[in-house]
């Protein structure tokens, strides 16, 4: 599916509201555009208008813009609700003018060719475009980027038919190594809550998350575990000897530096990074938070500390999906979309769709011109596809080595060959060849532009009519994206993404300006 990922960042030394936006993934070479821009002063007071009417729960009541400039007064039906009026075509109207004040300071000159060529990719492919952003200002965290909009009578970004939208970070631990599953697997917990009959909370959430209307075949299993109120070491010892892929938490938690706390008890909290450390560990796949802080980050003074929200603490440590909430949720709005989102999953769809299968529900049921459906915000890993279960009866099966009599005589070999002077030939492995700088790899590089684990090809056996078919892949894992291949328009990089490989193909791992290889197949 072709991606394309912007960032936004504050400028340093050149005024509180100054940021760049850029393009960090592209599905076309050119893509990769910069614009400098200026915070526009008309969008604060659209914020400030906005939480005034619609937010239940911010720690961050300053708006980044800092500056004493004269505000210009909106138009005069955005000033005030009539006669206090809290629902209906005024908040419609809020909605609209925050979403579609955001895209223009987002989407302007050459950053909305890019999406627009993109969009114009996928269409081409017959899929949809990935869009994910990365907000590297922390005060930028709390607004509700999934409600962006072109024009009036156009959907929000997170609504749309044609791209799925999440949020990410470039700055990430590695993905874990991740199993392939044909079920949901989902540990409920339920911690301290003075506000929840935890039992019947636990119940309910139960049903939410295997319900599903009949029993079509079409859904995979779900299997639910419940921990109520656990000690930490009870957590610990739950995930370790069980082979979870969803972490679902409901209870009491509050923000804080190091990735919020979640109070398992009234005494015992579990901070961000500690959970991290065992959610990696053991192979978790998706978090899903069912509390108010889990999308927002902590405050010193009512200013946003970088990196300190429970959704990117465990992003950057190498959790690949986390799903929270951008403010309070109410509790049957929560049940909807649990319900929505976990139905989406069993009929194998990737997180960043179900969740905007799940949003469409709120919306659906709790109208437009209500945030529910603008609460969810989802986080996912770059390196990670979204795909949390696999169905069994997707594609052709592979087969292993060992499954084929005498493979090492019968099928081609593939080597890869540096085209400089006296360059070595390497035959690769039959399984994964992993290239990189450190020695730990089957192919060293020794250059400082290639990365310590930088990328591998691996081959897949299929069997297409009887006729066993050995395809080789190249999948890069460089920290920047720097590995090329020679294509019809030059050079262009891989990005993380996964490239089948044809004999005669010219790669390069690092600098663009570095060794040329060879990719090779010949008879054995």
């Amino acid at each position: 599916m072709p991606s394309l990922n912007l960032a936004i960042a504050r400028l340093v030394n050149t005024g509180t509201d100054n940021f760049a936006i850029w393009v960090v993934k592209a599905p076309y070479p050119s893509g990769y555009v910069l614009r400098d821009c200026v915070w526009p002063v008309e969008l604060t007071q659209v914020w400030q208008e906005w939480q005034q009417m619609f937010a239940g729960h911010s720690h961050l009541d300053i708006p980044p813009n800092s500056t004493s400039q004269k505000v210009n007064p909106l138009p005069i039906d955005w000033i005030s609700p009539p006669s206090g009026q809290t629902t209906g075509p005024y908040s419609s109207r809020l909605m609209q003018y925050l979403g579609m004040n955001l895209w223009r300071w987002v989407f302007d000159g050459q950053i909305l060719g890019s999406l627009e060529r993109s969009r114009g990719i996928a269409m081409g492919q017959h899929t949809r475009l990935r869009f994910r952003l990365e907000i590297r200002d922390p005060d930028l965290i709390a607004f509700p980027w999934e409600i962006m909009q072109r024009e009036p009578g156009q959907s929000a970004m997170s609504l749309s038919q044609d791209l799925l939208f999440s949020r990410t970070t470039t700055e990430v631990d590695a993905l874990p190594h991740l199993r392939t599953d044909q079920a949901l697997s989902i540990l409920l917990v339920l911690g301290h809550d003075d506000k929840l009959q935890l039992e019947q909370e636990a119940a309910i959430l139960q049903q939410a998350l295997v319900d599903t209307p009949g029993n079509s075949q079409r859904y995979a299993p779900c299997v639910v575990n419940q921990l109520i109120q656990p000690t930490p070491q009870q957590l610990i010892d739950e995930l370790e000897t069980k082979e979870y892929n969803v972490f679902f938490y409901a209870g009491h938690g509050l923000p804080d530096p190091d990735g919020g706390l979640l109070f398992l008890r009234q005494d015992m909290p579990l901070n961000g990074i500690e959970l991290a450390q065992v959610l990696t560990r053991t192979g978790v796949k998706l978090a899903v938070f069912n509390a108010c802080w889990g999308a927002q980050p902590a405050a010193i003074n009512h200013q946003a500390i970088p990196a300190s929200s429970l959704a990117e603490v465990l992003i950057r440590h190498g959790v690949p999906a986390v799903l929270g909430m951008r403010d309070e949720i109410a509790d049957h709005e929560s049940h909807s979309f649990i319900q929505a989102f976990t139905e989406a999953l069993r009929s194998h769809k990737p997180i960043d769709e179900a969740v905007a299968q799940a949003r469409q529900e709120l919306l659906t049921l709790y109208k437009f011109n209500q945030p529910a459906w603008t609460l969810p915000v989802l986080y996912l890993h770059p390196d990670f596809n979204g795909e949390l279960i696999k169905n069994l009866d997707e594609g052709i099966t592979e087969l292993p080595d060992t499954a084929i009599p005498d493979v090492g005589s019968s099928l081609p070999i593939a080597s890869l060959r540096s085209l400089t002077p006296k360059g070595k030939t390497w035959v690769l492995r039959y399984g994964v060849t992993r290239i990189g700088r450190t020695k730990d790899n089957d192919i060293v590089i020794p250059e400082p532009s290639v990365s310590k684990r930088h990328a591998e090809i691996f081959c897949r056996n299929t069997l297409t009519d009887a006729t066993l078919v050995r395809t080789y892949y190249l999948q890069d894992f460089s920290t920047y994206g720097t590995t090329w291949f020679l294509g019809p328009n030059g050079w262009q990089q891989i990005l993380r993404e996964e490239v089948p490989l044809k004999s005669g193909m010219q790669l390069k791992f690092g600098s663009a300006r570095g060794e040329t290889w060879e990719f090779i197949i010949q008879d054995s």
